[in-house]
Parts: structure tokens; C-alpha cells; sequence
């Protein structure tokens, strides 16, 4: 964030009374560790924090054991932030780095570059004189200049450091970008002015990161936003991949099974922050997964409410019946209207489209966009949420934790069998074998199977049934819907077909 001895400066991050630093795996050491004091806004070297009081310090989650930290995945982005800081010594760029909540934004950031100096900004809800207070003494420390005149407007700190970078290049990241829509919409209309007025002689690698998807859309991608079309490049933080989760669980539990696997996928997605929290817990078999999960005071009871709320605003109850109906097997837009006593359709669209909560599912191939659609939580955490800790709060309530985990363990083999298809799409996809997933049922119910996988290139049709427990793989019933499949898709005869099942043997 600074320089001290010509090493970059990282912002420490405090965990109670337990200072951590987000490093990279390997020996380096910083020698000017600084904090900002919330209460004297005076920024204060490590040695002096020790019995200090601060607050609203931000936390770079790092992967931890022992006292190594151990940072996993995301070489492809980490590779694509530094090739952009390295165009912007050219020219200026301005990166747009978005994702879920929890997926792991700002410890990419930290990592990405944690070899060169930078600026960090955290826009948090306060005022926006405080917020300037703090902007200013990270930029003053970090490049060694006074902001001349008393700051009262962002923008006097934006096109101070835009123009300081004409005469050296410098990376400025604004995290949780989105939230100066609660401090001062006017700051973006500024900051295109300023963008516009100075981008061509500045050398800056501006990158703004954000999670609430919807204001992060109105913001930069609605034609009359004042920041529409500026960014040069976007980057969608995505979930971890499976062979990812796999190396998680090895670095934790070596002696992992594909269960634990599968259950870490069931109740996380991949998602970094929910990974980190079990892992911190030793929580590295499902078993032990479930009993984090669900005990008092678990973080993950409050995890949805806290993040949807904000997302959604004041319409979140009409949006938690919708998520709720269809966690618990609901997923035609009939069903759920009859949830939700009301029309649903566009409640559904902004699921999908602007939140991108849920997916609209259809049989693979099938010709009409409007008929036989359902719907699905197309975020694994979410639908174990809505389907366990949502549904059953009122025995959180009482302090049932021990009755809601019974529950958990009675509905897990059907509920995480769903997720097992999951899974293997998720991994056929990484793995590039298919040009083409998704499953397949008739109208009636009659025939359903799992996964219809093609390869348009080496003209293949591959159909799985996937079941937790191999011994339940009927590869004749598979044939047989099979043929139910090909009778409503003639044109797919002449692939090259094979049947196959899939189950935890497989992951």
C-alpha cells in the first residue's frame, strides 16, 4: 500500500487481538506493517498496535495451518491482474472485478499484487468526509505527497492520484465499489468526468471490485450510468473448481474420502470464505462438516440473511419465499406462484438475470424456450441454506441444533445426491469434454436422465445416471429412456452413443 525501505506495505489484517498478514506462500517479510486507529484516524506502524484499539480494519482472509498461510488457486486470474497492471504503464486501464459474496475478491487482489506497491480503498458506509479522511492518509502514505487543501469530495483524492500517475505508474484498487451508492452517487458521475479529462496523459491500473451484482450492473453496464463504457477489461471471480477443492482437502486432511469431497461441494460450491471456515474448524469430513455447520452460534445461520437482505432490499421476503419454494422441490413457476400468492414471473427474471441466484432449466435440445422450464438455486450454499436453515429456523430458535442436524443427516444422501449431478457437470465442463450439458425429461414425468453430454466435434452422445451408490445404477432403464430421448430427438441417431453411471466411485 506504501513503500518503507523500497518493500511494499501491506494493510494488516486483525482478528480480534490476533494480528494476521496475507503474505504469498514463501518466506517474504515486510518490515512496515500499518493500520489506520478508527478512533484518532492516525495511521500506526505494527510495533505500536499491539495494545492499540482499532476497528473497521479490513481482513485478508489468507488459508491458514499452523503458522504457514497458504493461498490456493486463482494463478490464470492472479496472471491476467498483473498483465493489465503491466499494459497500464502505456496506458491507463480501468478493471472491473465482480463475484459473489465470500468468493475470494479481495484476497485475489492481495495476492495479485502483493510484489508491487498499491493503493487499497475500502468504501465502507460512513460518511463521506470520514471515508475521504481515511482515503487521503492511504494515498499520502503511499505516495510520499500532501493532498494540498482540505479533502471534502472523493474526487479531489481520485484526480490527485490520476494525476500523480502521469509522472509514475500506480495500481489504485477501490473494493466494495458498489456501496458509494449509500455514501454519495455523485462520486461517479466525478470520477467519469475525471476518467475522461485525464486518462490519456495518467499511467494509472485503476480496479474497482464488487459484490452486490445489481448495483454493480447499474453502475457500469446501464447505458445512462455516468461510468457506462469506461472499464477496459471485467473479471467474474468464479467459485472454486473441483481439482481445487481436491487440493484443499489434501493440504487438510490428507486421508479425505470422496464423500468429505462431495460434502465440501454440497455445502459451499466452492465458495472460498465458506471452504475457509471449515477448514480453520478442522471440519474436513462430512461428519464433522455438518456438526460445524450446525452448532450454536454458527456464522453460517446468519450468513444468508445478512447477504440477501442487503442484496435484495425491501422486497427480500417476497425473494426468500421464491428461494425457499424452490430449495424444497417446488421449481415450476405454477408451483411457486401458489407459494408466493402472487405472480412471480418477474421476481423470477431478476433471479436470474440480475442476481444470478437461480438458472432456468429446460430438457437439453428441447425446441420451445417457454415450455417445460423449471427452476433451480444455481448456487450450492443458497440451496442448502434455504433448504435446512431457512425452513427450520424455529428450531434455531430453542437451541434445537442437535434435532436440525438429525435432519441434515436423515435428508443428506438425497439431497446431496442432487448435488452429485452438479458436481459432474462442474467437473465435464474444467475438464472441456463436452460442447454441451444439461439433463433431459419428457412432459409427463416419465423419463428422466441425469446427464445428456455431446460432443459436436467428434459427433458423441454420451447419457449418465448418476446415484450416489453404484449398486443403484440401472444402465438397462438408462437404455431404455435413452430410446425415449432419441424418439423426441430423431436428428441425434446418427451420434456415436455410450451409457454410463457415475457415483461417488467416479469423483
Amino acid at each position: 500500500m506504501g513503500t518503507d525501505s523500497g518493500r511494499p506495505l501491506i494493510l494488516l489484517a486483525i482478528v480480534g487481538s490476533v494480528p494476521k498478514i496475507c503474505v504469498p506462500w514463501g518466506p517474504q517479510k515486510y518490515p512496515g506493517i500499518w493500520v489506520i486507529d478508527s478512533q484518532n484516524r492516525n495511521l500506526v506502524k505494527y510495533p505500536q498496535f499491539r495494545n492499540g484499539h482499532f476497528r473497521n480494519v479490513r481482513f485478508f482472509k489468507c488459508w491458514q495451518k499452523g503458522n504457514s498461510m497458504k493461498f490456493f488457486d486463482r494463478e490464470h486470474e492472479i496472471a491476467e491482474l498483473r498483465r493489465i497492471r503491466d499494459m497500464a504503464v502505456e496506458s491507463s486501464r480501468f478493471t472491473v472485478l465482480t463475484g459473489r459474496r465470500r468468493v475470494g475478491k479481495t484476497e485475489l487482489i492481495a495476492e495479485a499484487f502483493s510484489d508491487r506497491p498499491y493503493i487499497y480503498f475500502y468504501v465502507s458506509r460512513k460518511t463521506l468526509v470520514d471515508l475521504c479522511d481515511d482515503f487521503r492518509m492511504i494515498a499520502e502514505k503511499a505516495l510520499g505527497r500532501t493532498i494540498p487543501g482540505g479533502v471534502r469530495r472523493f474526487s479531489e483524492i481520485f484526480r490527485f492520484i490520476m494525476e500523480e500517475s502521469a509522472t509514475r505508474p500506480i495500481t489504485l484498487v477501490i473494493d466494495e465499489f458498489q456501496d458509494f451508492t449509500f455514501v454519495d452517487e455523485s462520486v461517479f458521475s466525478e470520477m467519469a468526468r475525471d476518467w475522461d479529462q485525464l486518462q490519456r496523459k495518467a499511467k494509472i491500473n485503476l480496479v474497482v471490485s464488487g459484490s452486490i451484482n445489481r448495483l454493480m450492473t447499474q453502475i457500469l453496464e446501464d447505458r445512462e450510468a455516468p461510468l457506462y463504457g469506461r472499464n477496459t477489461g471485467k473479471i467474474k471471480l468464479e467459485p472454486f473448481g473441483i481439482p481445487v477443492l481436491k487440493d484443499v482437502l489434501s493440504f487438510y486432511n490428507p486421508t479425505w474420502t470422496n464423500e468429505d469431497l462431495l460434502a465440501l461441494w454440497t455445502f459451499t460450491g466452492g465458495v472460498a470464505r465458506y471452504v475457509s471456515i471449515l477448514m480453520d474448524a478442522k471440519a474436513c469430513t462430512r461428519k464433522k462438516m455438518i456438526e460445524e455447520i450446525i452448532r450454536e452460534n454458527s456464522s453460517f445461520f446468519e450468513e444468508g440473511k445478512l447477504v440477501l437482505v442487503e442484496e435484495f432490499g425491501k422486497e427480500h421476503g417476497t425473494y426468500f419465499s421464491i428461494l425457499s419454494a424452490i430449495a424444497n422441490g417446488k421449481t415450476s413457476r405454477d408451483k411457486i406462484e401458489a407459494v408466493t400468492g402472487g405472480a412471480a414471473s418477474g421476481f423470477l427474471t431478476r433471479l436470474e438475470r440480475e442476481y444470478e441466484f437461480i438458472a432456468k432449466v429446460q430438457p437439453l435440445f428441447a425446441r420451445s424456450a417457454k415450455k417445460n422450464i423449471h427452476y433451480k438455486i444455481d448456487d450450492n450454499f443458497y440451496r442448502f441454506w434455504f433448504r435446512f436453515i431457512f425452513k427450520y429456523n424455529y428450531l434455531l430458535e430453542v437451541k434445537m441444533h442437535r434435532e436440525l442436524r438429525e435432519i441434515v443427516e436423515r435428508d443428506y444422501d438425497v439431497f446431496s445426491g442432487i448435488a452429485l449431478e452438479g458436481y459432474f457437470r462442474r467437473k465435464f465442463v474444467g475438464e472441456g469434454r463436452y460442447s454441451r450439458i444439461g439433463g433431459w425429461w419428457d412432459r409427463k414425468g416419465e423419463n428422466e436422465i441425469d446427464l445428456v453430454c455431446e460432443n459436436e466435434f467428434k459427433q458423441t452422445l454420451d447419457f449418465y445416471e448418476v446415484k450416489r451408490d453404484r449398486a443403484r445404477i440401472d444402465l438397462n432403464d438408462l437404455e431404455r429412456k435413452s430410446k425415449a430421448f432419441l424418439d423426441k430427438n430423431p436428428e441425434k441417431r446418427k451420434l456415436r452413443r455410450t451409457l454410463s453411471g457415475l457415483s461417488l466411485e467416479d469423483m
